[in-house]
């Protein structure tokens, strides 16, 4: 399927797979570029060095295009863009801030970088400051999330700007697919269903909570910090909305969350640790792997999208 993404990047299929935080290392990200999407490298708060590893180890892996993940209120951030560019990586997303600073460098190193994004304001900002594409990532994704629904987001930034647009957020099948581009865009971003992917190092537990997830057992904790997080209810949750109820201050509410990321993923700790996922995982209900995954969604969506009746 040829996109003005799947051109742009030299990928075979238009789909990425999100650059989560202790998820997206080089297993996973090497299996989806393997497969014929975007895998993405996610650098969170890692420091350089560990990133150009996890580059190293994904290339042993896989002679496909892969992309890292920058968080840019992370302090190695410049750090990380240098080590993205010695190693080669032609494509960078950022999060958490504005990636203006580090455009040029990144341009004069051929380098695509596609900002997400949860807003026509900051889409705009980002085309002008030369972003070659951007992530619209609706509320209804795992982890940091914006206002604006996934639905009500997409077609809005994709008439407001010109550059190629990526759909993020509630998208974890071929219908989702299809929607996204009715919607106006030009890919998608998955996190949720590639958690549960065979590849993914993530603890079975953390698997387990997705899989056996309902419509209705995601929460949103923080919004009274301004720094809402889209996980599965469990009782870190529970005490953590409590505490916002009670007016706790964002010291000790970060206090309750500090490391319960990586205890989830690593650990298995479905109990205090912090399992991030959409609003999706009502809707994944098997581990595949990233090639069964991409090749199921593609089939659903190109049947969607050439059948005749509706």
């Amino acid at each position: 399927m040829k996109t003005r993404i799947t051109e742009l990047l030299g990928i075979e299929y238009p789909v990425f797979q999100g650059g989560m935080a202790w998820v997206a290392e080089h297993h996973l990200a090497a299996a989806v570029s393997e497969a014929g999407g975007l895998g993405i490298i996610g650098a969170a708060s890692a420091p350089a060095q560990v990133v150009r590893e996890e580059i190293r180890k994904a290339r042993k892996l896989t002679d496909k295009p892969i992309g890292v993940n920058i968080m840019l209120m992370n302090p190695n951030a410049p750090e990380v863009a240098k080590v993205v560019i010695e190693e080669g990586v032609k494509v960078v997303t950022t999060g958490a801030g504005n990636p203006a600073k580090l455009m040029q460098e990144f341009k004069e190193a051929g380098v695509k970088v596609i900002p997400v994004v949860a807003g026509v304001a900051m889409a705009k900002m980002m085309e002008r400051c030369g972003a070659d594409a951007v992530i619209a990532e609706g509320t209804e994704s795992g982890g940091h999330i914006g206002a604006a629904t996934t639905m009500c987001l997409v077609p809005q930034v994709a008439d407001a700007v010109q550059i190629p647009v990526i759909a993020a957020g509630g998208i974890g099948d071929g219908r989702g697919f299809a929607a996204a581009f009715m919607l106006g865009a030009d890919a998608v971003q998955m996190g949720t269903r590639f958690v549960v992917a065979k590849e993914s190092i993530v603890h079975p537990n953390y698997k387990e909570k997705i899989l056996k997830a309902k419509d209705v057992d995601s929460e949103v904790t923080g919004r009274s910090t301004g720094h809402p997080v889209r996980q599965i209810r469990n009782q870190m949750t529970r005490e953590y909305l409590r505490l916002e109820k009670e007016g706790a201050g964002l010291e000790e509410l970060e206090q309750l969350t500090l490391g319960s990321l990586r205890s989830a993923v690593i650990d298995g700790d479905v109990v205090k640790g912090t399992l991030m996922a959409g609003q999706i995982a009502g809707l994944v209900k098997k581990e595949q792997s990233c090639k069964e995954i991409i090749h199921e969604i593609m089939e659903e969506a190109e049947f969607l999208l050439n059948r005749k009746e509706w």
